[in-house]
């Protein structure tokens, strides 16, 4: 399937329950303020962030009024236009190889399974790929990395429970650097936000990174459950501000029913949708795409 069908299903809930309420609001309102009002209403109903929501209605509502129409299929194209320019105002980061990626998030976002995905589109790409298993705080988490890395057959650099997460992300690099390897990708422990120590310890692994392989491009990706909603973005802020997020990662799409902080992470932080998931499998993960996701929002 392709990744236009795989997000249309994805975001059946999503689409079902912006679409019913759209027709209506046709149904019940001409043009006017108490149509704005309510459309505004519907796309923050859909998680999309307040500031966004305004924001888009308003642009709606100048385009509409200054060509003087009302026609309901134009007012749909014309606000689908505009989320789509929303998401485009962060554009994804041009790939370069060399590359290391590192992926970052709280706990139970499914960082770990999504590093295997992203292996094994890297893979598909016909690129040589190593993964870190830099998340040492459990031993559960290098055995499932370890267990994607075979499904997705990549080589894997680990050590044992309890070791210093920078000195695994040192010996990955030193063996990717070795053999020439594509694509770096570095798991990490999950971790609130708010716990300082273990931000202060991605900025060492980000410095270890920089200082050790400085030829490569480096990407610090955030891995965000689709399911969470606005609670994502902000989130995304608390990361952003702690590594300069390079781009998001979305997983559980396709379990959610209000897609909407997506505009909000792209119109607000200006932080770029790269991957997203839509399904368990290995092969569920595709670059996003802007145009294909404001189609299967609608």
């Amino acid at each position: 399937m392709s990744f236009f069908g795989k997000i249309k299903d994805a975001l059946k809930k999503t689409k079902d329950n912006v679409s019913t309420k759209l027709r209506q609001l046709f149904l019940k309102n001409k043009l006017g303020d108490a149509f704005y009002d309510e459309l505004e209403e519907i796309l923050i109903s859909s998680d999309v962030g307040v500031t966004t929501a305004e924001d888009v209605v308003e642009q709606v509502k100048e385009e509409a009024i200054g060509n003087k129409i009302k026609d309901e299929q134009f007012v749909t194209d014309l606000l689908k236009d505009i989320l789509e320019d929303t998401l485009n105002e962060a554009p994804v980061p041009e790939l370069k190889y060399p590359c290391v990626m590192m992926f970052v998030g709280v706990n139970g976002v499914g960082k770990t399974t999504t590093i295997g995905k992203v292996a094994n589109w890297f893979v598909r790409q016909k690129k040589t790929v190593t993964v870190a298993a830099a998340d040492t705080f459990r031993a559960a988490a290098i055995d499932q990395l370890n267990v994607w890395a075979d499904r997705a057959k990549v080589k894997i650099v680990k050590h044992e429970e309890g070791s210093d997460p920078s000195a695994v992300v040192f010996d990955a690099v030193s063996s990717a650097k070795a053999r020439n390897t594509d694509v770096l990708l570095i798991d990490t422990a999950g971790r609130l936000h708010v716990k300082e120590n273990l931000m202060k310890e991605l900025e060492k692994m980000d410095r270890v990174v920089q200082r050790e392989f400085p030829e490569a491009a480096f990407y610090k990706y955030l891995v965000l459950d689709a399911t969470t909603g606005q609670n994502a973005v902000s989130q995304a802020r608390v990361f952003d501000e702690a590594v300069e997020l390079d781009g998001i990662v979305l997983t559980k799409l396709d379990g959610t029913a209000k897609g909407g902080f997506v505009f909000s992470l792209c119109g607000e932080l200006k932080i770029p949708v790269v991957f997203a998931g839509v399904g368990e499998k290995i092969d569920d993960l595709e670059l996003f795409d802007a145009e294909q996701f404001v189609e299967g929002f609608f």
